[in-house]
């Protein structure tokens, strides 16, 4: 199983997962495979199937500090519009990237998602967001995949988010599932999550994660 595969090699080089409960949750990564937007729970039972979209998501905790990263993945031959949602959401994460400069706001990089995603006909989800992090998994500031550009907290040297684009290829509602954790796109349609940690430097945004 993936969650014990993780776990395994983080410990392994002295580092540990941090999500691992984190509020209570069970797991050392997420899991969540196509209508699920974030926080799927790893389960043994579960298996992937042809033409599936799955994203995991991943925090390490590593000599007391913190990085979290999330990739969406295709399973074998996956539909044209599984591939198109897969490719517009991490082309909309390099696109808040860019604008993780000095002196731009909080507001430059959800603009910058949001409306690249929108150019598509999708959604961003606005219940969840992304965050500063560090010495705390999540820490201020929050960071919308949403917003108005020269608006929100401005943005300093030395500050680090996690960028998170999570996208539907319907609206932007979601739903959680009876486990308490997982979010699931209300209408049933596809959803996207990519994320890195990206530092604010004087040279530009310096991406932290793979």
């Amino acid at each position: 199983m993936i969650d014990e595969i993780v776990y395994k090699r983080l410990t392994k080089m002295n580092a540990y997962p941090a999500f691992l409960g984190f509020e209570g949750y069970p797991a050392s990564i997420c899991i969540s495979i196509n209508e699920e937007v974030i926080h799927g729970i790893p389960d043994k039972k579960r298996v992937f199937k042809d033409g599936d979209i799955v994203s995991i998501d991943m925090g390490v905790r590593y000599k007391g500090y913190i990085a979290d990263s999330a990739y969406t993945f295709g399973i074998g031959k996956i539909s044209p519009d599984a591939e198109k949602i897969i490719k517009v959401t991490y082309n909309a994460l390099y696109q808040g990237i860019k604008q993780a400069v000095i002196g731009n706001r909080i507001g430059d990089i959800g603009y910058a998602i949001q409306s690249y995603v929108e150019e598509f006909g999708y959604n961003v989800v606005k219940d969840f967001v992304g965050h500063g992090v560090g010495l705390e998994l999540h820490e201020e500031p929050a960071v919308p995949n949403y917003g108005k550009p020269h608006t929100g907290r401005r943005l300093k040297k030395g500050m680090v988010l996690a960028i998170e684009p999570m996208v539907n290829a319907g609206g932007a509602d979601v739903v959680i599932k009876d486990n308490g954790w997982t979010a699931i796109t209300a209408d049933g349609s596809l959803s996207a999550h990519f994320e890195h940690t990206v530092a604010i430097t004087e040279n530009g945004p310096q991406i932290l994660t793979i």
